[in-house]
């Protein structure tokens, strides 16, 4: 019989996951860098540019993962356009109360409550560390949702609070945002740069291709390898949260029903560009895209994380 991981089980598991997912992230930026430009360019030469793109790009990272660490919270909300409430708050005083009871039977702080005006279904939870996460909730989920449903909902949220899930989902939605803004200097420079003026400037010409190469490496990075790390851990951790949620209200079922109703309509428009915020979101914020199917999918399937919950016997 397989043992049960427990709470503590699943923080540990995540910390080491994180600090592979750091050490991963510069390692095959660093190679997919030397590669594409070692196919234009003499190997020591393919060396020096790996260098010299790596250095800045790394260190604008650290230094925006920083910054992400500081004020990442705050802007996953502010993209999400969520305001707080508060207990005095009469409209959404049971909302708060209910909040603070999930976090008191999770044995965790009670986290700051935010309000998404939007109509559809969807949660997220973010911050540094248990006591100063925030638990986000669409106007939609909790008119639709009844209220064992939304407890489960909100239990699902305190447990990735509880894991320490929403400490990656920050540094990664506010970090990877870097390469592609990188990427995107790149390509001007490609564009509007002095490259095309002399056709028989070789060295110009060289340069231009070099250049282009670092370009298509950071969109494998940024196209490729980032979604497929991301997916790597975000599916076991969605499964975690469940299983976790459900342990803290005692009530699988309800978290199963809120998740059907949340399949049929999870889109929050303001996030729907923002790519980086699915992970965060109980079920993906963004409009469907069927061609990619589940291969770049954040979360598992909805149907088989409502079959595992329906298949929990808690007592």
């Amino acid at each position: 019989m397989a043992q049960i991981k427990t709470v503590y089980d699943h923080i540990r598991s995540n910390n080491i996951k994180t600090a592979l997912l750091v050490l991963l992230f510069p390692l095959i930026f660093i190679g997919l860098v030397f590669l594409f430009t070692w196919i234009v360019s003499p190997i020591e030469s393919a060396i020096e540019t790996t260098i010299a793109v790596a250095t800045p790009t790394i260190i604008v990272c650290g230094v925006w993962m920083l910054i992400s660490w500081a004020f990442g919270d705050s802007m996953m909300l502010g993209a999400a356009h969520a305001y707080e409430i508060s207990p005095d708050n009469s409209e959404h005083r049971e909302i708060y109360r209910m909040v603070e009871n999930v976090a008191l039977a999770a044995g965790l702080p009670t986290p700051r409550v935010y309000i998404i005006n939007d109509n559809s279904l969807n949660a997220f939870a973010t911050g540094r560390t248990p006591r100063d996460a925030s638990v986000a909730l669409t106007q939609g989920i909790i008119k639709k949702l009844d209220r064992n449903e939304l407890s489960g909902v909100i239990a699902h949220e305190m447990a990735h609070i509880g894991n320490r899930d929403i400490r990656l989902d920050m540094l990664l939605i506010t970090g990877v945002g870097v390469t592609v803004f990188i990427a995107d200097i790149i390509w001007r420079n490609i564009v509007y740069g002095n490259y095309h003026h002399s056709s028989d400037d070789h060295e110009n010409r060289n340069g231009a291709t070099v250049l282009l190469m670092v370009w298509l490496a950071f969109m494998v990075f940024n196209g490729i390898i980032t979604p497929l790390l991301r997916m790597a851990i975000s599916r076991n951790r969605e499964y975690a949260a469940d299983a976790t949620g459900a342990h803290i209200t005692r009530n699988p079922g309800a978290l199963a029903s809120a998740l059907k109703k949340i399949s049929s309509d999870s889109r929050v428009e303001c996030l729907d560009k923002i790519k980086s915020m699915s992970s965060a979101c109980i079920a993906n914020p963004a409009a469907p895209r069927e061609f990619i199917g589940d291969l770049m999918a954040t979360h598992p399937p909805i149907d088989k994380r409502i079959e595992r919950l329906e298949s929990m016997n808690i007592k």
